[in-house]
């Protein structure tokens, strides 16, 4: 069980980060007065806010996934008078906050709209006379089925005038493609098996590696991200910079049928061009008419994910760029764990893009915030359209990643170490800094500038004395002997919160943490426990006014979550709700190689010294063999998955014969090996060979369940 504290009134903002916050809040208010057009671009042509207080989850009646009203608070009037949060946050969360139906644009072909604050992301709507094209359904069903219900009342357009004919997901993250089926619901699920379902080329295998192989830890981290257990209000969870949270409902996916970039869909050649697209042509741009009209593809893989692309609207004379430029520095290295991303190959295709749309753009709009408009000169009759204001927008965008990603290297080569990079370069230059969508609402240039170092060195900075360090518990325990013992460390603590700064508060964070891992080190801890207990309400209060003064939402977010679990434990884990889409949509590779990662190796290799092999056979449905097999083989620790079939294996342990239907469904819930007994004894499975059972029984044993409340802040419980 978790440690419990009585420490459990919210913790009053220091003297020193409430003075600081209000003078943050102070000089925004100010900004605003001066120039308020991010807030009337966030607002503009809104058609109606939302009709609903909440949205509730289809599978658990009592389950909110989305509440509008948890935000009320984020008034601009209220800025200067909440002490516990950042000015600069504050702001941004009023901006995010601004949520509803809003017509982006028009031309005589189409009208497009966005349903934004619905979710941390936007839906885009396109409506043609034809029918319905929607961009990014949303990260839940349910937020997606609210928005389009949204959309349909407010413009009494049934889905018998206007249904869905197309969806389009501009990347492989989940907010961008989890609400799917939701888009169908008014059909009654599912899918129309005819309506073209587009996609970046790549976009399924990258969708399937980061949601199901690290799947679960990056669950966990994102607790920390968007701090879904914390209260929405001024002493807990303000909004993530992005967007205000992620929902928490049911995740969908209907894989795309059409790849732009895959062979179906390849650049336009020359002499191919039309002169209705708009721009010029130039190499590289892919073209996809099924709609009705005309939309021009830029694919950017490697950039925020790593299958992603811009549309570009002709008609309308407007772009979508995705989540490459946004009212905010992104991530590098988002904190709930991924792939690092390549910051050169960003600022590359930023270039691109404004190179190939630039000239011919008057509105742009993103999958996250608020769209920007090209502008009258002069408000006089005949004024000329101007979209300085949208190259502006890009071209400091654009700026801002290659300035993190040259400096970086440029340090980098002068023997820098990225915590070293990150101290000497604490802010952007005047030029890029003086924009509000550069600021580190959700990225930060702290941990971009370390993911740089990371892309380009690794983790390892080249001084041997980090080649081999002491895990945080054992280095704990020898860190608080060495100190004269957790008293004389917690109370070195006390004096360096009591400085009031963030360097102090940082030094206290370090050392308490020695104290807290210590606990736990084998040869009994040096410390008494009631000095542990001092040592996790000290470091709540250093968490806490960390996440206070942070301008960036997910740091907040981080820091007042482990202010939370370092006294009361890991908290109950409220995620997204996962469907069986993610598992039907991996191919037997993939399937495998998810299976792969569960498998206790060490206990594995000692326990089977000998390679244990199993055939699998498909069948459909009915039970007719498809032609589809493969092989795994558990050996040295390790499942390797052979498509096909494995030439080496002459006589298998085992053969396996079932659906595909019936593999996906062994994976739906907890238990494979379980699962797959009951699934036998049920006659979905037959099983050949001599010791058929007893081979399956072997190798199924060895796979294990994560922890989805794995310790963050604290050690984690030894086996």
């Amino acid at each position: 069980m978790p440690e419990k504290s009585e420490y459990v009134e919210p913790i009053e903002p220091s003297a020193a980060v409430a003075e600081a916050n209000r003078k943050v809040a102070e000089a925004t208010s100010a900004a605003d007065e001066k120039d308020g057009r991010d807030f009337a671009d966030a607002s503009r042509f809104q058609i109606a806010p939302p009709d609903v207080p909440v949205i509730m989850s289809r599978k658990d009646p009592e389950k909110v996934v989305w509440d509008f009203t948890a935000y009320d608070f984020l008034d601009p009037d209220l800025r200067a008078q909440m002490p516990s949060v950042n000015g600069s946050l504050h702001r941004q969360g009023e901006l995010t906050a601004i949520a509803g139906l809003f017509q982006v644009t028009s031309c005589r072909e189409y009208r497009i709209y966005q349903v934004r604050g619905y979710d941390l992301s936007n839906m885009t709507i396109i409506e043609h006379d034809t029918g319905l094209v929607i961009i990014d359904p949303l990260a839940c069903y349910e937020t997606a089925q609210a928005a389009l219900k949204l959309f349909r009342d407010k413009t009494e357009l049934t889905k018998e005038q206007r249904p869905v004919k197309g969806l389009i997901y501009t990347h492989c993250h989940v907010d961008h493609f989890g609400g799917a089926r939701g888009i169908f619901a008014e059909l009654g699920d599912p899918a129309d098996p005819g309506v073209p379902i587009v996609a970046p080329d790549g976009f399924l295998e990258h969708a399937i590696s980061e949601n199901v192989y690290a799947g679960p830890a990056m669950a966990r981290r994102a607790q920390y991200m968007y701090a879904a257990q914390l209260d929405k209000g001024p002493t807990g969870q303000v909004g993530s910079g992005l967007g205000l949270t992620i929902s928490t409902g049911e995740v969908t996916l209907i894989p795309p049928t059409h790849y732009i970039g895959g062979p179906q869909y390849q650049p336009v050649p020359k002499g191919s061009w039309s002169g209705s697209y708009v721009i010029p042509w130039r190499p590289g741009l892919y073209v996809f008419e099924e709609f009705g009209f005309p939309l021009v593809f830029q694919l950017t893989p490697g950039t925020e994910a790593p299958a992603e692309m811009n549309i570009y609207f002709p008609d309308a004379r407007t772009l979508c760029i995705a989540e490459n430029a946004t009212h905010t520095m992104h991530n590098i290295l988002s904190l709930r764990g991924a792939q690092v991303r390549d910051a050169h190959a960003w600022s590359k295709y930023l270039t691109e893009a404004i190179q190939t749309f630039g000239k011919e753009t008057d509105v742009l709009f993103a999958s996250h915030h608020w769209p920007v408009w090209a502008e009258v000169e002069h408000e006089e009759p005949g004024g000329k359209l101007s979209n300085e204001r949208i190259l502006e927008f890009l071209n400091k965008q654009r700026d801002m990643y290659g300035y993190l990603n040259d400096q970086s290297l440029r340090l980098i080569n002068d023997g820098r170490t990225g915590i070293e990079i990150s101290e000497e370069l604490q802010d952007l230059p005047p030029g890029l800094r003086d924009h509000w969508y550069n600021r580190g609402y959700y990225g930060s240039m702290s941990h971009n500038l370390k993911a740089v170092y990371q892309r380009y060195m690794g983790w390892y900075d080249g001084n041997p004395a980090h080649l081999w360090e002491l895990p945080p518990v054992e280095a704990g325990a020898a860190y608080v002997t060495a100190m004269g013992g957790a008293e004389a460390v917690v109370d070195q603590a006390q004096q360096a919160y009591d400085r009031d700064t963030p360097d102090g508060y940082r030094w206290a964070a370090e050392l308490l943490n020695h104290v807290i891992f210590a606990a736990a080190a084998e040869d009994g801890s040096p410390q008494a426990e009631p000095q542990v207990t001092r040592a996790k309400e000290l470091q709540a209060k250093v968490f806490t006014q960390l996440g206070y003064g942070s301008e960036n939402g997910t740091w907040r977010n981080a820091y007042l979550t482990g202010a939370q679990e370092v006294v009361n434990g890991p908290q109950p884990l409220i995620v997204s709700q996962s469907s069986s889409d993610l598992i039907r949509s991996t191919t037997l590779d993939q399937y495998f190689s998810a299976l792969a990662r569960s498998v206790d190796g060490p206990t594995a290799a000692e326990q089977h010294l000998a390679p244990i092999a199993l055939n699998w056979v498909f069948t459909d449905a009915q039970g007719a063999a498809t032609g589809e097999k493969c092989t795994t083989t558990l050996r040295n620790g390790v499942l390797v998955f052979v498509e096909g079939g494995d030439r080496f294996v002459e006589l298998p342990a085992a053969t396996v014969t079932l659906s595909r239907q019936t593999l996906n469904e062994l994976a739906e819930t907890p238990g494979f090996k379980e699962n797959f007994n009951k699934a036998v004894q049920a006659g979905k499975i037959t099983l050949e060979g001599e010791r058929a059972q007893e081979a399956t029984d072997a190798v199924f044993s060895t796979l294990t369940l994560p922890d989805p409340k794995f310790a963050i802040v604290t050690p984690r419980q030894r086996n």
